[in-house]
């Protein structure tokens, strides 16, 4: 599972190399678009967010499932949860993309 906000549209470089990381090993991917209000920091719908997601992805068909979530602010888990929470590192490249400063450039916020 992935979960973001997304506001770039249509997803940067990072996003699709970090899912496809995943996808390239068969695995299975939901991405959870996080219901944000609209603003300066937070350009897109969340309709327009998932269409892009949805778009970016198509190619791998029922590997990948995106829903909706609340805006939340953390993710928990208990103990013995029966699945890992990792995070992915990529190329030092990648790594440096900055979503915020790509809406910059697009002067969006």
């Amino acid at each position: 599972m992935f979960i973001g906000r997304w506001q770039i549209i249509p997803p940067h470089e990072g996003h699709i190399k970090l899912i496809e990381t995943k996808l390239k090993e068969g695995k299975d991917v939901l991405i959870a678009v996080r219901d944000t209000t609209q603003d300066s920091k937070n350009p897109y719908s969340v309709e327009d967010r998932t269409v892009a997601l949805k778009k970016a992805f198509d190619k791998w068909g029922d590997k990948v499932k995106i829903i909706t979530i609340p805006d939340i602010e953390g993710v928990y888990y208990g103990r013995g949860v029966g699945y890992e929470v990792k995070q992915i590192k990529l190329d030092e490249e990648t790594e440096k993309i900055s979503g915020t400063q790509l809406r910059k450039e697009q002067n969006i916020s």
